[in-house]
């Protein structure tokens, strides 16, 4: 896949530069191979070089990706029409964003739940990078006092929480392992050194995870040259959020697939990809700190780990039929009519949210809950349980 041949500027190179002297120092001290998810980690999250910390902006139309809540205020006015229920249940709970972007989404969904009589005590973001903390509060900032000042940060997931915890776009970014199958042999991918340079290499696998990864291959068929990956760090993240939930709602927004899906013969480059300029590509290693590196998400792993973890499953579909049973469709119809410029951005923002071709089946919601008894308003237009 081509990457846009516009460069970045002379601020953003050097930024990506320094980076990779960075990355070409740990190597030198670690015998000159770093696994992929170490890398990944580092290429995402390095203080003031990753792309989530160097202080540039990812999201938006000059960035290089739109998000759902980046689209408009829609997605977060049906969210708000399913977290209401739960924070109503719960006595006027809680909600917890995790890596809560450029903060447009917990002041659309602040000023949606309000509407809705469920404004929650405290609206409490987790977000790792100071960056990404800086934009946020600065959006903060120009909402009126009275949700502005139910919002405050953590650096810490809390013990436990009363009431929602959401995240749209954030399990997509924890670091992946990368591997590549051929006839039973399996090899690790990742980062090495070509004189100054970082390139791709291959490295042997440990007798464990060359064990999974065959067993996989034979619950799937694969055949030839199949590469994938897989995120280790994917199931105890999902339990820490299912332990800290004493009662109320998970509910996760990301790209990806049950696991046949996911592990599909035919998927035998896997889910991995770059995003510049809004552009997609397979080059992780073009100017590192200056594209997002992602990959697709597991969600029968998900689901398996927030089980596991004494949750119960309240449904699994894609964004496009939980917006519809969230009630897009009366959202858009409570617009103003006679604002002809709002009621055409509302529908663009729908097709975006909702078309096959853009976000609409390629994003799924997933949702899991401990102790309420409320029907929770979006998983009942669709039902995707048995794939995963």
């Amino acid at each position: 896949m081509p990457v846009d041949p516009t460069p970045p500027d002379t601020e953003a190179r050097a930024l990506s530069a320094r980076l990779v002297e960075h990355l070409v120092g740990q190597l030198r001290q670690s015998g000159g191979f770093m696994p992929f998810d170490v890398f990944m980690d580092a290429a995402l999250y390095t203080p003031g070089l990753g792309y989530y910390s160097n202080g540039l902006t990812p999201f938006g139309e000059r960035g290089d990706f739109i998000t759902a809540p980046e689209s408009g205020d829609l997605f977060a006015h049906c969210m708000a029409r399913s977290f209401a229920p739960v924070l109503q249940q719960t006595g006027q709970a809680s909600v917890l964003e995790l890596g809560a972007g450029s903060g447009v989404f917990a002041a659309d969904v602040l000023g949606a739940l309000q509407v809705l009589e469920a404004l929650p005590e405290h609206y409490v973001i987790l977000e790792r990078s100071p960056a990404m903390r800086a934009l946020q509060q600065t959006r903060i900032e120009s909402l009126p006092e009275t949700l502005r000042s139910r919002v405050t940060w953590l650096e810490t997931l809390p013990a436990d929480w009363d009431g929602v915890i959401f995240a749209n776009e954030v399990a997509d970014a924890l670091p992946v392992k990368r591997f590549r199958y051929r006839d039973g042999e399996v090899r690790e991918s990742g980062i090495g050194l070509q004189g100054n340079a970082l390139q791709e290499q291959d490295t042997d696998v440990d007798a464990a995870a060359a064990a999974r990864i065959r067993t996989l291959a034979g619950d799937y068929g694969w055949e030839g040259d199949y590469r994938a990956e897989y995120c280790p760090a994917l199931a105890n993240w999902v339990e820490s959020l299912a332990h800290c939930l004493q009662r109320g709602m998970l509910l996760l927004v990301d790209y990806g697939y049950g696991r046949a899906e996911y592990y599909h013969p035919q998927r035998n480059m896997g889910t991995l990809l770059c995003h510049y300029r809004h552009q997609a590509h397979d080059n992780v290693l073009w100017y590192p700190g200056l594209q997002d590196i992602t990959a697709f998400v597991d969600f029968t792993r998900v689901a398996e780990a927030a089980v596991e973890a004494g949750l119960e499953l309240l449904g699994y579909t894609s964004q496009a039929r939980f917006l519809v049973g969230a009630g897009i469709d009366q959202v858009m119809a409570a617009a103003d009519p006679n604002d002809l410029p709002e009621f055409l951005k509302m529908t663009s923002d729908a097709k975006r949210l909702m078309l096959p071709g853009e976000m609409g089946e390629r994003f799924k919601v997933i949702g899991f809950s401990r102790k309420l008894d409320k029907r929770i308003p979006g998983f009942d237009a669709q039902d995707l349980r048995s794939r995963l």
